[in-house]
């Protein structure tokens, strides 16, 4: 017991430490783009020494990777708060990076680069077909659309993501979010249709 207060105090540093190089990577993004932030970048502008960065992370693509990371999570709803709407994390994501708008293109925008763009395509995809797999009627196996829809969806939400993101777009949350709905939901729901016999 008496050791708990240190490790509240190291668990602090710890993440105030990673926050400050996450931090430091989004500024560096926005400042020169990531494929041109180096390591030694990334501990100057987190002021921090370079074995405590390694400390932390082993590149700046693990940065970058943490970065995202949290945004799967949010992505990813607690099953008791999932509504039964399809694709249900679609406003809370656009909700979240309209209130990070510096993250939001730092991440998304395009100075954050081809690995950026592939990691969060890889998030994204993953959360879509597990999102389309709840939605099929249990025992039903995929459909052999499914990999084309997963497709799909990610890549037009990516799409618009990297717009907004970039200004390219101006829009509230709510106004993305129903526009993206619109024009995907109805080929999700053809698909979702089809594999529950339902007529097209």
């Amino acid at each position: 017991m008496s050791g708990t207060p240190r490790r509240e105090s190291s668990d602090r540093r710890v993440r105030r430490t990673r926050r400050a190089i996450r931090q430091a990577l989004v500024d560096l993004i926005l400042t020169k783009g990531y494929e041109a932030v180096t390591v030694t970048d990334l501990i100057n502008r987190a002021d921090v020494g370079r074995s405590t960065f390694y400390a932390h992370f082993t590149d700046k693509e693990e940065v970058l990777f943490s970065s995202l990371d949290e945004l799967s999570d949010l992505l990813r709803l607690d099953p008791a708060s999932r509504s039964d709407r399809l694709l249900s994390f679609t406003l809370p994501m656009f909700e979240h990076l309209h209130e990070q708008r510096r993250l939001a293109r730092a991440l998304l925008g395009r100075r954050g680069g081809t690995a950026v763009v592939a990691r969060g395509e890889q998030i994204m995809a993953a959360v879509v077909r597990d999102e389309l797999l709840a939605a099929l009627p249990e025992g039903n196996s995929p459909p052999a659309s499914l990999d084309m829809a997963v497709i799909c969806v990610t890549g037009a939400f990516m799409a618009l993501l990297r717009k907004w993101a970039d200004g390219e777009l101006v829009a509230t949350p709510a106004e993305m979010d129903a526009a993206f709905r619109a024009v995907v939901l109805p080929g999700l729901e053809a698909v979702l249709a089809e594999q529950r016999g339902r007529p097209m």
